[in-house]
């Protein structure tokens, strides 16, 4: 199931794409009319049902498709306003540092981490897919991308068990890891030059694990003005899913709606010669297979 939020009329709604079509099921308003009385108000009171809410969600929509007037329930993509799929994290969002040697490499010729590189970046960073994004000129001339896997955390735990973690995960989406290298290098520390505004666009879709049963074998392209700059697959990961999911939550306390970020291919701008910033009037587009292509443009 691909899962997005949105807004229409003035609400902030959730629910899954429509099979086969352009468009998104308003699985609240199908709850209402079939007498559906706990159904979650917010997507992440609901990934926090795990499958039984996945459940609950295919069969509202299986209702709705078959019902006399399915049109009701239903919104195409031109009517809505995207919004990140998680439009605001319970925490800060948590990435992963140098996950791909090549990646590790053109950042400064550095050997591939021997332990778990964590940063991240504020809630207030999030942005959504289709949204313009500022492209700081007044900060930064160093704006880079960095397209990412990103993993949605559906039940709380802390020091989980490796064998455990994929019970502690939800979905997949994709995620543009935005940072200002000159102020990244500039305070010694990550988080300010990673943490812009719509600096974490994140999006089109959450896609429920389900649909993607091995998630360290699928391809992650990012285009800059179409131009295929990283061109990447997650089995060259070098800490994996589950040792991610273990490692973080030995010191933080993993909740529904947190999400990581997975690390980045080779490719960033910072890595050619003479590097390759954004500026504004730029297109990326970050597509992983099996999930879809997050579109971003820079103003």
């Amino acid at each position: 199931m691909k899962l997005l939020s949105f807004r229409f009329e003035g609400r902030t709604l959730f629910g899954p794409k429509v099979k086969k079509e352009e468009a998104v099921w308003d699985v609240k308003s199908i709850a209402e009319a079939f007498g559906e009385t706990d159904f979650p108000s917010t997507i992440i009171e609901g990934i926090a049902g795990g499958l039984e809410f996945v459940e609950k969600v295919r069969k509202l929509a299986e209702q709705a498709r078959n019902s006399e007037n399915p049109e009701q329930f239903k919104y195409a993509f031109t009517e809505i306003e995207w919004l990140s799929p998680i439009p605001r994290t319970p925490k800060n969002v948590l990435c992963v540092g140098k996950n791909y040697a090549e990646h590790a490499a053109e950042m400064g010729g550095d050997a591939p981490p021997e332990k778990l590189m964590i940063f991240t970046k504020s809630p207030t960073a999030i942005a959504a897919d289709e949204q313009d994004l500022p492209a700081h000129a007044a900060l930064t001339d160093n704006l880079d991308y960095e397209g990412e896997l990103a993993v949605v955390v559906s039940k709380k735990g802390s020091n989980i068990p490796k064998q455990l973690a994929y019970d502690h995960v939800f979905g997949y989406t994709i995620a543009n890891d935005i940072t200002a290298r000159d102020i990244q290098y500039g305070h010694k520390q990550f988080f300010l030059g990673k943490s812009l505004d719509g600096s974490c666009p994140i999006g089109p879709y959450i896609v429920t694990k389900d649909e993607i049963p091995n998630a360290h074998n699928l391809s992650i392209v990012t285009k800059v003005n179409d131009e295929v700059r990283q061109n990447g697959n997650t089995s060259d990961m070098i800490f994996k899913i589950d040792e991610l999911i273990a490692e973080i939550s030995k010191f933080v306390t993993l909740e529904p709606g947190d999400v990581i970020l997975t690390g980045t291919p080779a490719g960033v701008g910072k890595g050619f010669t003479p590097p390759k910033f954004l500026k504004a009037g730029d297109t990326v587009k970050i597509s992983v297979e099996g999930i879809g292509t997050l579109v971003n443009r820079f103003v």
